[in-house]
Order: C-alpha cells, then structure tokens, then sequence
C-alpha cells in the first residue's frame, strides 16, 4: 500500500462505520443516560468537563479531537457521544444493591462533577437489565398496573428478551425495564442503546411540535390575509391602489419567508428523527404481547399524529410561499403593465412636442435665411461702395439687389445639406 498517495480522509471514513458502538452487558445491570442540548458554546466545554472527571478518577484524559468516549472507571463505565444538537451521557453500574436507590447507576459519579455538565438537559432516562426466563416475564406482567393501556411490553429480538416501559417520568427519568432470556452480551447492549436512542430521538423530533403550533396560528392569519388582498386587487381602480395592495402583499411575503428561515431546519430535523425512531423499532424485531401495546404501536398512536401536524405546517407554509410568490407576480405585472401605458402615452406626449418643436424650428429656419440673406446682402453693399470705381457703370444698389437671390439661395442649400447630414447621423445611431 505503501506504493499508492493515500486520501487524507480515507482511514477516517472507515473508522466511521466503527464509531459508536454499543456497550456489551452483563445482566444484571443499570444504566443511567442523560442527553443535553448545546446551548451557548456549551458543546465547546465538553472535552474539559470529561477531563475533569478523568483527573478525579486518575484516568487517562480525552484528546480534544473526540466526539465519543468510554470512561472505565472502577465503580461505573461512562460512554460519552456528541451529536449534531446535543450530546449524551450513558452511565453502566452493575446492579449488586437491593435497594432500588442504591442502584441508581449515577450515584458512584462524583455529584460535583455531575451538576456541571455543559448543557441542557433534555432527555433523562434509567434501564434496568435483569436476567429472567419467559415464566419470571410473565410472573412480573401479572404484577403491573391493571392499565394495561398506560404500560408498552413487546418481546423483542424474536423472544429473545422482554422491554416494559410506560414512557412517562418518574422522578424525572424515563424507565425501560429489559428482561435478558437469552440475549448475548452484545444483543443486550444494541437493545439498550436502541431503547435509548428512540427514546431521545422521540423527544428531539417533538421539539418541532411546539413550533407547529405557533407556524400553524401564522400560516392562518396569512392565509386570510391574503385573500383579502386577492380581493382588494379585484376591486383596485387606479395603479396607485394597486402599488398600495403590492406593498402589503411584499409584506406579507417577508413575514412568512422569514418564518419559512427560521423553521425549516426544526421541520428537517424533526423529519429525520422520526425516521430514526421508526428505523430502531424496527431493529428491535418486535412480537406483541397479548393485552399491552408494543413500542411500534405507541409511537404510531402518540408521535406519528405530531410529526404528521409538523409536516403538514412545514407544506402549508411551503405552499403559501409559493401562492403569495405568484401572486406577487401577477400584481407586479399588472402594475409594470400600467406603467409601461403610462410611459408610452408620456412618449407619444413626447413624440407630438417633438413635431411641434420641428414645425418651429422649420418657421425659425425661414426667418433665418431671411435674415442671414440680409446681413449678407448688407456686407455686398460695403462691399461694392468701396469698389464703386470699380464696377462703373453698375452702382451700389445694383449689385446689391442681385446679390440677394443669390444670397438666399446658397443659405438655402446650406441649411437644407446641413439638415439631411444631422438626420442621416440620428438614423445612423438609431441602427
């Protein structure tokens, strides 16, 4: 290999398939996560805070290039990720405690440590792995909740395990309870990252939700906004009235293109977490479980409506883009139509002064040759009473009186070759 230039970029792409993968499980065992969004450069202080945490265990210290980790500590492993908007802290503690206080996997983290990290928690989640066989499952479904509708069991992995979660937040954790009938370690710990992956993926694409809401109220006002102004062109009189109704509808252009800016990113996204979850449900290869809604079934029942009512929004808003664009169009050729009749009715007002002004400069060219033709006559009347001695026997006045024809004429044909050469040259440009 060495006889080839390699790709800067060519052992990094294929490290990229092997990043991030799931953490193997011994069951029993517990899990603490926690997702933050980053808020304010929050994500630029997350290499330091994990330093932090390996000095204070006396481990080796992250290199800043890093966009996940594991942490091996002696009472816990932490498996670090950064992603796009957030970042996720996933806690591993073997589950030797009876209590189930004592099991919560985040206690062996230092508190200090803990309540400094960067960010903004958004997801918080807890899931217990215990081994069980199909009796012990069955056993623990007896004793849940006669709502059976408020609880989610699925077996999962063709019966090879068992989930049960009910997705609400108790003591501000979501709970996922996986019961190992015959999971390898590493099926174990693709199960887990699954769960939770879908779990903050779930509560990422409803951020959109809220903003459909509020998309959902402008995109309303905009639409009967704009039908207004669709009837307030049908009912203009002037182009004054027109140019009044184009400035509102430009108005209302920016408002919902501005909002189009400021959403279409949250709507994307929202897209695109959907299709994560629905994709690691899938991996999850569920088989219902008689009387309990699978997690598939939940997610159709509860998400799918909101994502639904976030791409219907982000379509509405779309398409009211393009009506108020073509609307637009329309009155701003109506308007460029009455100012081009404007402008020509201005340059025919310009054409007839034009004639006008040539009819009076034709009436000032005779006056013109009138009296170019006496000044001259007037300079061979000088002329000749000087040379009067000369010219005997013709006098003064008579050589004056048949200069004047002569006078006349040559004005004329000097003032007409001088007109025929100005508008050969006017045409010429015109070409």
């Amino acid at each position: 290999m060495s006889l080839f230039e390699e790709h800067p970029l060519r052992r990094t792409l294929n490290d990229e398939v092997h990043a991030r993968p799931p953490v193997a499980l011994q069951p029993p065992e517990r899990v603490a996560y926690l997702a933050f969004l980053h808020e304010n450069g929050s994500a630029d202080g997350e290499i330091a805070h994990l330093r932090l945490l390996a000095q204070q265990l006396g481990l080796a210290e992250p290199f800043d290039e890093a966009v996940h980790l594991m942490i091996e500590a002696p009472e816990f492993r932490l498996k670090w990720e950064r992603h796009s908007e957030f970042s996720s802290y996933a806690f591993f503690r073997r589950d030797e405690a009876t209590s189930l206080s004592e099991n919560d996997a985040l206690l062996s983290v230092p508190t200090t440590w803990r309540k400094a990290i960067p960010g903004r928690l958004i997801v918080a989640s807890q899931v217990e792995a215990r081994k069980a066989d199909d009796e012990a499952a069955q056993a623990m479904l007896a004793h849940l909740s006669t709502d059976a509708a408020s609880q989610i069991v699925s077996r999962i992995s063709d019966g090879a395990g068992w989930v049960l979660t009910d997705f609400h937040l108790h003591d501000g954790f979501s709970r996922f309870t996986l019961l190992d009938v015959s999971l390898t370690p590493r099926q174990a710990g693709r199960t887990v990252q699954r769960l939770l992956e879908i779990e903050t993926y779930r509560t990422m694409a409803l951020l959109a939700f809220p903003v459909a809401k509020e998309v959902g109220r402008l995109v309303s006002q905009a639409e009967t906004e704009l039908a207004d102004l669709m009837d307030s062109i049908g009912e203009a009189r002037s182009s004054e009235d027109e140019r009044k109704v184009l400035g509102r509808l430009t108005r209302l252009a920016a408002d919902v293109e501005r909002s189009v800016a400021r959403t279409t990113y949250r709507f994307g996204a929202a897209a695109a977490y959907y299709r994560l979850v629905r994709q690691r449900i899938d991996e999850l290869r569920e088989l219902r479980v008689a009387g309990f809604s699978p997690i598939r079934e939940f997610m159709e029942r509860r998400l799918a409506p909101a994502m639904s009512t976030c791409e219907t929004m982000s379509r509405r808003q779309e398409e009211l883009s393009g009506r108020i664009a073509r609307n637009s169009q329309l009155l701003r050729t109506r308007v460029d139509i009455e100012l081009e009749r404007q402008n020509q009715a201005l340059l025919e007002q310009m054409n007839r002064r034009a004639k006008l002004q040539l009819r009076l400069q034709e009436t000032v060219e005779g006056l013109s040759i009138v009296a170019i033709t006496y000044y001259g006559s007037q300079l061979v009347n000088y002329l000749a009473k000087g040379a009067k001695d000369w010219i005997t026997p013709l006098t003064p006045e008579l050589v004056t009186a048949a200069s004047i024809p002569v006078i006349a004429g040559l004005v004329f044909i000097g003032l007409r070759r001088m007109r025929r050469a100005v508008a050969a040259e006017a045409q010429g440009i015109e070409h």
